[in-house]
């Protein structure tokens, strides 16, 4: 493996978890986005859960190979969650997702960027003991945009308050070193790659 494979550019997915309309979500992917977009070892691939058909009765054990995203996953070094909270838990559509596949998560990291009234921290606890179970690592930072709904301007874009941008690079960072790691893992370990 050549120092171009390990230390090049990192393909991150980023999920948006909200299928809702209207929904938050809309301006706070506008934002990540943006942020993602500007880091020069990143290529982001914005995946939107509304936009994309999984239906459940459709879903098979172990994955269903008929994923209109399971490619993008499977090509993804890492990903980030936008998810919110609905009744102390995350959304069904994020479970629905992470359900109909199994591979494509495996030996990737897995970070959170998480709102609602707590700011998602309760949807972003109970992912953590989700991902595990598919070989996948979550990341130990997070983003918690509490009430995020009041810190929209004028014309909808989401405005973020002080500490947001660094706690969203410091996620962002930890995504990156463990996505390293781990695609190393996979490039050199056959086991992993089965």
């Amino acid at each position: 493996m050549t120092e171009d494979n390990v230390n090049g550019r990192l393909r991150i997915a980023v999920v948006i978890g909200s299928v809702r309309r209207p929904r938050l979500a809309d301006p706070l992917a506008v934002w990540l986005e943006r942020e993602l977009t500007a880091i020069d070892w990143l290529d982001l691939d914005m995946i939107d859960l509304a936009s994309v058909s999984l239906p459940m009765h459709e879903m098979q054990p172990g994955g269903a190979a008929a994923s209109p995203i399971a490619d993008r996953l499977a090509d993804a070094d890492g990903f980030v969650f936008l998810t919110p909270e609905y009744n102390h838990s995350f959304p069904a559509p994020v479970k629905n997702a992470i359900d109909w596949h199994f591979t494509e998560w495996a030996y990737k990291p897995v970070a959170f960027v998480g709102y609602g009234g707590s700011g998602g921290i309760r949807a972003i606890e109970q992912l953590r003991t989700v991902f595990p179970e598919l070989r996948a690592t979550t990341v130990r930072e997070s983003v918690l945009l509490p009430m995020a709904w009041e810190h929209l301007d004028a014309d909808g874009r989401f405005v973020p308050p002080q500490g947001t941008v660094q706690a969203l690079h410091a996620t962002i960072n930890e995504l990156r070193t463990w996505a390293r790691a781990l695609r190393s893992l996979r490039l050199a370990d056959p086991v992993v790659r089965a």
